[in-house]
């Protein structure tokens, strides 16, 4: 048992030294444990490796009961101190203002109102306006500080993930002290601090058929910052269900793009312009092809650009239009964009 007990510490020392996130170290703790309980169950009673791995199930489910209730208590402390931390962040934070700005959000917005193009009327279609972003990741931690710090006056974020260190070399939002928390709750945090007159909505949970028009039927505006063929049709076709334009963005590698998709607006959806899913090995996410670290800000930051433009009127936005970025050759493109008359999601508008 002892020697068992000392290859467990070895994992984990290991683990530590790789860097790999206590997750991944606890998996591989409970891949041994699983073994050893395999061993003392499926092995006879006096054999040498029974024997050698404690010689009865007993202390091993022991121990499991022991480990799992200190797990329990440590899971119950954290949400304790969570809850209390949001109290207390809360009772510290200024209340969202109603009506006219008060003086310290005129002084913080003063660079906006200042813009001919935005001004006071602009800022105030900010305060009142609602976006709700898709994935708090590489492209919508960029897109959320640039929300908040632009003043809409709602910002909702659903993601189901948690903030994980290999996540740190692109998604700014989050910090290295809040690996393992969910990502919407590390976000939330980022958010309040950077800008307290902002309301945050953060669901901590996978978007699914179920909720999603409902949900989005509450916001003005879509971001979609997710990465994979299945989830952008999903909102694509919850949006136009809900008839919410949708900022999408997408990166892989060393390219970008950004766009509008709002049928309602004249503009295509996205199936209309990816009509199928693409085939194995034609759309990797970013884990699998790797992706540059700034990238992520920069396609992020245009969505809450083009976003703010959307809501106050500004210049040309990207409706009908797909914005394509090569950081790896600093070349943009513009390319024109249709609607299909024969689209599954929007061809009968």
């Amino acid at each position: 048992m002892l020697f068992v007990l000392i290859l467990a510490g070895v994992i984990l020392g290991i683990g530590h030294l790789m860097g790999a996130p206590w997750r991944a170290r606890g998996y591989m703790v409970g891949l041994l444990f699983v073994a050893v309980l395999a061993v003392q169950v499926a092995l006879p009673a006096g054999h040498p490796l029974r024997e050698g791995t404690g010689g009865s199930p007993a202390p091993w489910l022991l121990l499991a009961g022991g480990v799992a209730l200190i797990l329990a208590y440590r899971a119950v402390l954290q949400r304790i101190r969570e809850r209390a931390a949001a109290a207390e962040q809360a009772r510290a934070a200024p209340p969202a203002p109603q009506g006219p700005f008060t003086g310290d959000e005129l002084e913080r917005y003063a660079r906006h109102i200042t813009l001919p193009d935005i001004g006071g009327r602009g800022q105030k279609a900010l305060k009142e306006a609602k976006v709700l972003v898709v994935g708090a990741g590489g492209l919508g931690s960029p897109a959320l500080l640039y929300l908040a710090a632009a003043g809409v006056g709602t910002i909702g974020v659903i993601d189901n993930d948690e903030v994980d260190l290999s996540n740190l070399q692109r998604q700014i939002i989050h910090s290295d002290q809040r690996q393992e928390m969910p990502k919407v709750f590390s976000a939330e945090i980022a958010i309040k601090a950077l800008n307290p007159f902002v309301t945050v909505k953060p669901y901590h949970r996978r978007l699914t058929d179920e909720i999603a028009v409902e949900l989005f039927a509450e916001y003005d505006l879509i971001l979609d910052g997710t990465d994979s063929y299945a989830t952008r049709d999903l909102i694509n076709r919850a949006a136009q269900a809900s008839g919410r334009p949708v900022m999408a963005g997408a990166i892989s590698a060393w390219e970008g793009q950004v766009t509008l998709y709002d049928p309602a607006g004249g503009a295509p959806c996205f199936a209309c312009i990816f009509p199928d899913a693409p085939g194995p090995g034609m759309a990797a996410t970013c884990s699998e092809t790797g992706v540059i670290g700034a990238l992520p800000g920069v396609i992020g930051t245009m969505m809450a650009l083009e976003a703010i433009k959307e809501i106050t009127g500004a210049g040309e936005g990207l409706r009908g239009r797909m914005l394509i970025y090569d950081a790896l050759y600093a070349e943009t493109r513009i390319i024109r964009l249709k609607r299909r008359a024969d689209c599954a999601v929007c061809g009968q508008d």
